[in-house]
């Protein structure tokens, strides 16, 4: 009896490698780590004493300058008022000064005997300009405002007259004659001009 053999093939192995798609990499799956990063630690907040010792520190630094500040203002104001007061001083010594020569004039007046008319008005009108000269000085300026037109602040009306009857004839609201003389001194009225006044 024949026996017939069957030959099986040997079973073919799977290339290495080719075990399939879901065969894994060698390396798939191991976590890999991440690099590591150098972080700043920051600075630690100033306490609660520190501010309260820098804010002190402040304060008595503004302090020591407004001080300083006042005193300043305080020196400068005392020399201020001393100035005014030397000021004030010397215009009076100056203006005192200016008048002495016009004294020294009338008390020769008065010592000289039989005096002449002539010669008395001679010193009378050299006695004036020395005046004159002392209020110059002293800034002291007369108001004398005939034909000049009626100023309240300066002139003092004491009547009024027709103006168109006066040679030559002055306008409305303008002085006509001057009683007395005003004065001003720095642009100040001393005195008004008393003066008349044509309608």
């Amino acid at each position: 009896m024949s026996h017939s053999h069957e030959h099986q093939k040997p079973q073919e192995s799977e290339p290495a490698g080719a075990a399939g798609s879901n065969s894994t990499h060698p390396f798939e799956g191991e976590s890999v780590a991440p690099a590591t990063e150098t972080t700043e630690v920051p600075a630690a907040a100033p306490t609660l004493e520190q501010q309260l010792e820098e804010a002190l520190t402040k304060v008595k630094a503004w302090e020591e300058e407004y001080l300083r500040a006042r005193a300043e203002m305080e020196n400068l104001r005392k020399r201020g008022a001393q100035d005014v007061i030397n000021a004030g001083k010397f215009a009076i010594e100056s203006f005192a000064e200016a008048l002495l020569p016009v004294a020294d004039s009338l008390e020769m007046a008065l010592a000289l005997e039989n005096q002449t008319l002539d010669g008395l008005r001679g010193g009378v009108d050299l006695t004036l300009k020395q005046l004159q000269q002392a209020f110059q000085k002293g800034r002291l300026v007369a108001i004398h405002p005939v034909g000049e037109k009626f100023d309240p602040n300066r002139h003092q009306a004491v009547s009024m007259v027709d103006g168109s009857a006066q040679n030559p004839p002055v306008p409305s609201n303008h002085v006509v004659q001057v009683m007395q003389k005003g004065y001003m001194v720095a642009e100040r009225v001393l005195r008004p001009a008393i003066v008349v006044v044509a309608q």
